[in-house]
């Protein structure tokens, strides 16, 4: 029962931008959507009110600034539409759609009470409301699919823009008095190059005449098999360019639609004939260079151009005349902005961005922009009242953002915390917050400084985030809970810095956690829901209560050296409840949860009596009271600060304030919406008047008051109080605390100054300093702490294992030398225990010292060792198991495998082929064909005799049988007739005419090729048993051939041939031992088998025992009686002992026998293993040969099997091509038959609409003679008050009645005088004037006659009361005059919505015989496609002659003609080709004889000009002397004697002048060594007096710069005059050499010319 008689819950305020759509509702306010709210922001003044959804949430909102009315739609089913008139937040109407689920866009219109809406899933339906009627005017179901936004012309309601996610898409509202219709008209957008580019496929089939003839093209429709609205819809999304995406429109004062693209285009379209141009096109080379790159996200309209929004922060500012575009002006903005509009007064420009960034520019005064709200995006994660006398809240989101608001909700500062926030909570005696992060650290932030909240401690806990965050009403403890089952306790005092004091476990992760003072008792009690089991972390049944003393919990005895709570400070009580909870807060005695399961809010009494219970004990506790709650979970609850009111919220958004006593009654608030996940945390206030909810998703914050009424008022005093006295009690610690923590520095910017607590100091170490106001990486490193950072809890342990190590260091060692000599003294026992004698040795098991360790490893090993063998035996299973799956599916279902044929002596091979078993399906197929065709030949032979014996002689008969044959023979096109394999029941290729004969034919085609290949594998496997029984053969010969050369004591390699894989594939599916590599495991009994068999042959060679015999006999003739022919080669005839002992002077004569004997039977025996070795080469190498010549015996065979293979592949692949074209025949009379549906399913389609459209007509055609009637009617009375003028004032005088008359036609300017005063700045001044308008008309006419009804434009001497009977006929004449207008404008709309009728009834008319005569050119192609059939022909090599291109014949302009006349056609060729070659010998044979007199001729005439310039070179050849002499002379040897003795002696003189040089060099070296060694003595006394010599130079300086610069001056003039002298007499020399080298080469010319005489000269010159 709610409570709303006694109280109510009102909003304070309200923060957040739920779904980023901003609108004018005046000229200088805003709407915009947070949560369930609508804010309304006033420009100048930024004052903010706020409006409650009247229904459930908020949807979709729009707003018309000019008449200030904005209407927004509800979240829920069955979505109502709500429309309200600012600023009195009044509801005009509520509209009730068809919508189901939601609305995607909504619109208002400028010319009228109308409004545009547009649904979504399932109907997708655009509607246009009256508003003020709350009546539909006019409803197009299943045309908005991917509409974001409506926006109506603002010159003209009749048109509606609707802009989708890729398509773009004008609606025209035709009416007919009051009938309405919405009528489209889609834009061809351009393709993303910028060119118009319509569907890049015909729609209807097309058919060519070209060769060879596949059939008619069909459309993509009818080859899917689609059909339908929906096909053409895919056919045409699939089959067209890519379009560019507009993002943005603009309506013009022209009626133009401006289109912003998200490819940088800007479109301009007309609206009235739809057309399309491209003011701005990037792609093109004179594009603007600003504009070329840019994004475009929004358009807006001024005064002074278009305002367009670009991606990149900026704003241009374009003039467009006709074709050429310019910009004026541009602003580079702060961040980039996704909306923009302008306010109607069009002297505001606003700008949002999705990240809750709202802008104002005024572009006439300023290019700065004003920021109007700022609006951090992200969601809300806690948010939290203060306590302190500042009465701040403050939130935090989820991207880190902290964020402090003042009471009225205004933002006063932020802090990004670089890391994500889980929990929040506020501490009552200081100004600060802590924050949980997901990474298990707890944040505390100062907040004295409002506009800089600070960092000023940061402690991590946990590996897990930081759930729950509670200080106690006193602000004593601050408690932390999460979901590793840790409930830690920190001292909340900044004095304190912080310190953790100790921690708990209880049962289970931590759901839920609150704190409660028992004032009277000095005792905190925390309250934990736990889940009692990890890993469960939504619900729990058990309640952990624990009792920490307020005072004395620092003490050394309050935890132990770990950091736990001792039993003695910390009290425990367990609690169970019946069903498990959600969530839970403590009161003073009392626990107020929620169960989900049952849907309550349930109240349980705590016993009071917990002494005799022990901590371990769990007490049931069953629920006192129990009332209902939310319908959605989870709810979180809190109890207000004086533990009277419960407050919950629920994921529905809800918030309820309830009285502990008794729960039925509660106050309720709808703050969020249920589709963004409602709220999920709420505050109280100290005072407990005010709560903060904050959204789950909507990123929305409201504040809300509590208002109590009547008798119940007594209870918000009692709630003053309370805060009153617990201000008063807590101000004195907070006047302490506060200046402590606004004292502490940053965190990173100094460690803690006077830290108490070690382990707080320890946590501060390492870390470095940074600026929390800039917010870098290494902020955010110190915030987001790593998951290997160690707790505090870890710190702490490691901090006692140091400890202890430290203490018992010495302990440890003495023990660590204890052990090594027991160790030592079990090993020495043990070797010497394995020395000892069998009977007095002990097992090894009894020196184990711990035999509970031992096996305790053994069972681990043994645990492993199971869990590794499990995995191996899962891993071979799945092996196994994907082996049979392949065996079957790719060996097993194979009827005959697939294996090769490789030849011996190549790498040539032959594969067969591997065919799988026919299913009983095919075979079906097969016999049904064999069967149908039987009786087809059966009845074809009856009705062929029976015809054949009235028509034709036997002889003919026998003619046409061979004459069938030979035609057979010619069109069968394939070579499996030839090989043999055909099926006698194949159909002829010219008789192929039904879809049902192609497809039989096909299965008759699969059989033949079936035959092939079992034909083929037939000779396969004979050829492969061949090559078995080679291969034994050859097997057996190697093993002769390894006998004969181990006999000749050879080592020469074999070939040893064998079967490969491919050859025996059945060996891949097997194992050899031999290919596994890793040792083989042996099982203890596998091992216990193989030592008995070893055992058992070491028994059995040991009873067979030592045989003398055997041993003799293979000692003396290797183990045998007889000598073999083969161990002749082995035998050799052992000497006389003579020869060994005695040397050969010393042999007797019966010796000398002896040894004789012995030489004749050893050369006998020589002579004997020759002809033995030599029979065994030659048996060998007949072997060889015998090998090889089967082998190649064999590769011979195995190339006519491939021979035979390559005509089989021939023939297998003719046949698949007969089946390719078949199934492509079959396919395209399938699209023929799919495009015949659907042009009928057009066709009936179109006759419906035909129909429809013509009753249509018809009913409009009555209604406009209806009207016209009525029209008339009114025309006529109208007429009669012109005739009646006179006769009503009879009684008046003529001339009067002539003025009057002149009165009674004047007409007041209303049109004029309203365009005179209308000075407004709006854009869109003239509106569409219809019929509806009339109203408005007709009383601004009526107004405007009361000025010439006043009595100053009486007449004279007219009487009044005629004055006022004319008044009152005009009156009627002008009311007249006025419903005529508005009868003839809507009679001009019915008739030409009749006349558009009529056009619609003519173009469905044209359509109906458009699609009749594509249905009759289908037919008539069809059965052109089903007579000219496909036929296949096999020709021979040399009868083709087309020309061929990559290696494919080119057969489209070829023609098929018969044998006789080509080999005609060729044989005369061969003639007049014959003829041609002899006339052409001919004429080759006498060019032949003039081309070589004319080359003689040449030949001649080079000759005489090579003797001409042989004797002009003798003539001129000019002879040094030594060549004349040498020419001269005629004892050429002694000559060359005389030059060799001259050499030598010149030889002979270099080498002595070369001896006394080096003589020379020899001594200048001694004497240069000498010279050295000299100067190096001076050297030595030079560097002694080296430290004096800088001395005295710079006395020489000082003395030299002292002297008088006029000597320096005639110094340096008498050098420059020695220069110039110098420098002229060099000259001179130089021009004197130059005159004599001239003279001397003047001579040396002449001497040439005369050593040189020129012989016949003149005659060469």
């Amino acid at each position: 029962m709610k409570m709303d008689v006694i109280g109510s819950l009102e909003v304070r305020w309200i923060q957040g931008f739920t779904n980023k759509s901003i609108e004018f509702v005046d000229s200088k306010t805003v709407c915009y959507t947070s949560g369930s709210h609508i804010c309304f922001l006033n420009l100048e003044t930024k004052i903010q009110s706020v409006l409650q959804s009247p229904g459930r949430g908020i949807g979709a909102l729009t707003a018309n600034g000019n008449n200030g009315i904005f209407a927004f739609s509800e979240q829920k089913l069955s979505p109502s539409i709500f429309v309200y008139i600012f600023p009195e937040l009044q509801l005009k109407n509520e509209l009730k759609g068809t919508a189901q689920l939601d609305y995607t866009s909504l619109t208002l219109s400028d010319g009228g009470p109308y409004l545009g809406c547009c649904s979504s899933f399932p109907d997708h339906t655009i509607t246009v409301w009256n508003w003020e009627n709350a009546e539909p005017i006019c409803t197009q179901p299943q045309v908005g699919h991917d509409v974001i936004s409506l926006v109506f012309n603002p010159l003209n309601w009749l048109q509606l823009c609707a802009l989708g996610a890729t398509s773009l898409t004008i609606w025209n509202i035709e009416k007919s008095a009051n009938f309405h219709v919405l009528k489209p008209s889609v834009i061809e957008l351009p393709a993303t190059d910028g060119s118009f580019v319509e569907r890049l496929v015909p729609t209807s089939h097309t058919v060519s005449e070209k060769l060879p003839y596949f059939g008619p093209e069909m459309p993509p429709s009818a080859i899917a098999g689609l059909k339908g609205d929906k096909a053409e819809h895919i056919v045409t999304k699939l089959c067209t360019k890519a379009r560019v995406t507009p993002t943005a429109i603009c309506w013009t004062a022209t009626s133009e639609l401006y289109v912003a693209c998200a490819e940088g285009f800007l479109l301009r379209v007309d609206a009235k004939t739809l057309s399309v141009s491209i003011p701005l096109n990037p792609t093109t080379a004179d594009a603007i260079h600003e504009l070329r790159q840019s994004n475009f996200q929004g358009l807006a309209l001024n005064k002074n151009g278009l305002i367009i929004l670009g991606k990149e922060s900026v704003v241009h500012c374009l003039q467009i005349k006709e074709t050429q575009i310019s910009v004026t002006q541009t602003w580079q903005l702060e961040r980039p902005f996704t909306t923009m509009m302008y306010s109607p007064d069009y002297e505001t420009l606003l700008l949002s961005s999705n990240t809750g960034q709202i802008y104002m520019l005024n572009p006439t005064q300023t290019d700065k922009t004003v920021k109007v709200l700022d609006v951090v995006s992200g969601n809300f994660v806690a948010a939290a009242l203060s306590h302190t006398e500042k009465k701040t809240c403050v939130s935090v989101r989820d991207s880190g953002e902290l964020q402090l608001w003042s009471q009225d909700g205004i933002c006063l500062g932020s802090l990004s915390l670089q890391t994500e926030v889980t929990s929040l909570a506020c501490c009552p005696i200081a100004q600060y917050t802590a924050v949980g992060t997901a990474s298990g650290s707890v944040l505390f932030i100062d907040l004295n400084k409002e506009q800089q909240p600070r960092l000023v401690h940061q402690v991590h806990l946990y590996h897990t985030p930081v759930d729950h965050l509670v200080f106690d009403q006193e602000g004593d403890y601050l408690l932390t809970g999460a979901s590793d089952s840790h409930i830690y306790v920190l001292d909340a005092k900044p004095s304190k810095r912080f310190s953790v004091i100790g921690y708990t476990v209880v049962p289970g992760p931590i759901l839920s956690l609150s704190a409660q003072c028992i004032g009277e008792r000095e005792l905190v009690k925390v309250l934990a829901l736990c889940a009692g089991e990890e890993g469960k972390t939504h619900d729990g049944s058990l309640l952990t209560v624990l009792s920490l003393p307020v005072r004395d919990l620092a003490g050394p005895d309050c935890v132990d050296r770990h950091g736990c709570l001792s039993t003695h400070v910390l009290q425990v009580s367990t609690y169970e409840v019946p069903h498990p909870l959600k969530s839970c807060v403590l009161g003073v005695s009392e626990v107020f949860a929620y169960c989900h399961k049952k849907k309550t809010l349930q109240q349980f009494k705590l016993p009071q009596d917990t002494d005799g219970v022990s901590s371990q004990q769990v007490v049931q506790l069953k629920p006192e009271q129990e009332v209902r709650g939310y319908h959605l979970g989870p709810v979180s609850l809190v109890l207000s600060p004086h533990r009277l009111w419960l407050a919950s919220v629920s994921p529905d958004g809800l918030l309820r304030i309830r009285e502990t006593a008794s729960m039925e009654r509660y106050i309720e608030l709808h703050c969020h919406s249920c589709r963004d996940g409602g709220a999920q945390s709420v505050s109280f206030s100290a005072d407990s008047q005010t709560l903060l909810t904050a959204g789950f998703k909507g990123g929305s914050l409201v504040c809300t008051n509590l208002r109590i009424k009547g008798v119940d008022a007594g209870k918000v005093n009692e709630a003053t109080q309370y805060s009153q006295s617990m201000d008063h009690s807590l101000k004195i610690i907070f006047n302490t605390e506060n200046p402590i923590l606004v004292d502490l520095p940053e965190w990173g910017q100094g460690s803690p100054a006077g830290a108490e607590n070690p382990e707080e100091s320890e946590v501060s170490v390492g870390v470095e300093t940074v600026d929390v106001t800039e917010h870098n990486e290494s902020y955010n490193s110190l915030l987001s702490a790593p998951p290997s950072h160690p707790t505090w809890l870890e710190k702490r342990r490691e901090a006692v294992i140091k400890e202890d190590n430290d203490q018992y260091s010495e302990t440890k060692k003495n023990m660590r030398n204890t052990i090594k000599a027991l160790r030592d003294a079990i090993q020495d026992a043990m070797r010497l225990n394995e020395n000892l004698p069998d009977t007095d040795r002990v097992e090894q098991q009894e020196f184990n010292l711990d035999i509970e360790e031992q096996r305790r490893l053994e069972a681990m090993v043994e645990q492993e060792a199971t869990r590794v063998r499990n995995e191996i035996e899962w891993e071979i299973l799945e092996k196994r198991y994907l082996r049979d799956v392949l065996k079957r599916e790719c060996w097993d279902s194979m009827k005959v495998k697939g294996k090769t044929i490789k030849a011996f002596h190549s790498e040539h091979e032959v594969t067969n082929y591997s065919l799988k078993e026919q299913t009983e399906k095919e075979m079906e197929d097969l016999q049904r064909v064999q069967n149908m065709r039987k009786f087809e030949k059966a009845a074809c032979m009856h009705s062929g005799l029976k015809k054949s014996s009235n028509t034709t002689s036997a002889k003919e008969e026998e003619q046409g049988e061979e004459g069938r044959a030979a035609e057979s023979a010619a069109v069968t096109g394939s070579l499996s007739a030839q090989l043999g394999y055909s099926n006698p029941y194949l159909y002829d290729q010219f008789s192929l005419e039904t879809t049902e004969q192609r497809i039989n034919q096909i299965i008759l085609l699969q059989d033949v090729i079936c035959r092939i290949k079992t034909a083929f594998n037939a000779d396969f496997e004979a050829v492969h048993r061949q090559k078995v029984q080679e291969l034994n053969r050859v097997k057996g010969r190697n093993r002769h051939i390894r006998g004969i050369m181990l006999e000749l004591d050879m080592t020469e390699k074999l070939s040893e041939p064998s079967l490969t894989n491919s050859e025996q594939p059945e060996r891949l599916l097997t194992v050899d031992d031999s290919e596994i590599t890793a040792e083989k495991y042996l099982t203890p009994e596998q091992k216990e088998e193989e030592e008995r068999k070893k055992l058992e042959e070491e028994r059995r060679l040991a009873a067979k025992g030592d045989n003398l015999r055997d041993r003799a006999l293979d000692d003396m003739m290797d183990g045998v009686l007889e000598v073999k022919k083969e161990d002749i080669l082995k035998m050799e005839i052992p000497p006389p002992e003579f020869v060994l002992t005695k040397p050969g002077i010393h042999w007797s004569e019966e010796e000398k026998k002896v040894y004789k004997e012995y030489e004749k039977k050893t050369k006998d025996l020589s002579e004997e293993k020759e002809k033995y070795k030599k029979s065994l080469e030659t048996e060998m190498k007949r072997l060889q040969a015998s090998t090889k010549d089967a082998t190649e015996k064999f590769d011979e065979t195995l190339t006519k099997l491939f021979k035979k293979k390559v005509k089989c592949e021939m023939a297998i692949y003719q046949e698949r091509l007969k089946i390719t074209y078949l199934a492509y025949s079959v396919l395209v009379e399938e699209e023929i038959r799919n495009r015949e549906q659907e042009l009928k399913l057009k066709l009936e389609k179109m006759v419906a609409h035909k129909d429809e459209i013509g009753e249509e007509v018809k009913r409009h055609e009555e209604e406009v003679q209806l009207f016209h009637e009525t029209y008339d009617s009114i025309v006529a009375e109208d007429k009669v008050f012109d005739k009646e003028f006179r006769k009503e004032f009879f009684d008046v005088p003529s001339h009067v009645v002539d003025q009057l008359y002149k009165l009674f036609k004047r007409r007041p300017r209303v049109q004029k005088m309203r365009t005179q005063t209308d000075n407004s700045s709006n854009l869109f001044k003239e509106q569409y004037l219809c019929g509806s308008l009339a109203p408005d008309g007709l009383s601004k006419t009526l107004k405007a006659m009361e000025e010439l009804d006043a009595p100053e434009n009486i007449p004279e001497g007219l009487n009044p009361s005629v004055w006022e009977r004319f008044c009152l006929v005009r009156r009627m004449k002008v009311e007249s005059e006025q419903k005529v207008k508005v009868k003839a404008l809507t009679l001009a709309e019915m008739q030409a919505f009749l006349q558009k009728r009529r056009d619609e009834d003519k173009a469905a008319q044209q359509e109906i015989k458009n699609l009749s005569d594509e249905l009759e050119s289908l037919h008539k192609e069809k059965n052109r496609f089903l007579m000219n059939i496909m036929v296949q022909v096999l020709l021979k090599q040399g009868q083709v002659e087309v020309s061929t291109t990559d290696l494919t014949a080119d057969y489209t302009e070829a023609v098929l003609l018969h044998r006789s006349v080509l080999e005609d056609l060729n044989r005369t060729i061969r003639t007049l080709g014959e003829q041609k070659i002899t006339t052409m010998v001919e004429c080759k044979d006498f060019r032949k004889g003039i081309i070589q007199l004319q080359w003689e001729h040449k030949m001649m005439e080079r000759q005489i000009e090579d003797l001409n310039n042989k004797a002009r070179d003798i003539q001129m050849l000019q002879l040094s002397e030594e060549p004349r002499d040498y020419l001269n002379e005629t004892d050429q040897d002694s000559c060359m004697s005389e030059q060799v003795s001259s050499l030598e002696k010149t030889i002979a003189f270099q080498e002595k002048t070369h001896q006394q040089n080096v003589q020379h060099r020899i001594k200048m070296i001694e004497q240069l060594k000498r010279q050295a060694a000299k100067k190096v003595e001076k050297n030595a006394i030079v560097e002694q007096q080296l430290p004096n010599i800088p001395v005295t130079v710079g006395e020489r300086r000082h003395i030299y710069e002292a002297i008088d610069s006029e000597e320096n001056q005639a110094a340096k003039m008498e050098e420059r005059f020695k220069e110039i002298i110098q420098k002229k007499y060099l000259e001179d020399f130089v021009r004197a050499q130059v005159e004599e080298l001239a003279l001397l080469w003047a001579e040396v010319n002449r001497l040439r010319m005369k050593n040189f005489p020129s012989l016949d000269q003149l005659k060469h010159n």
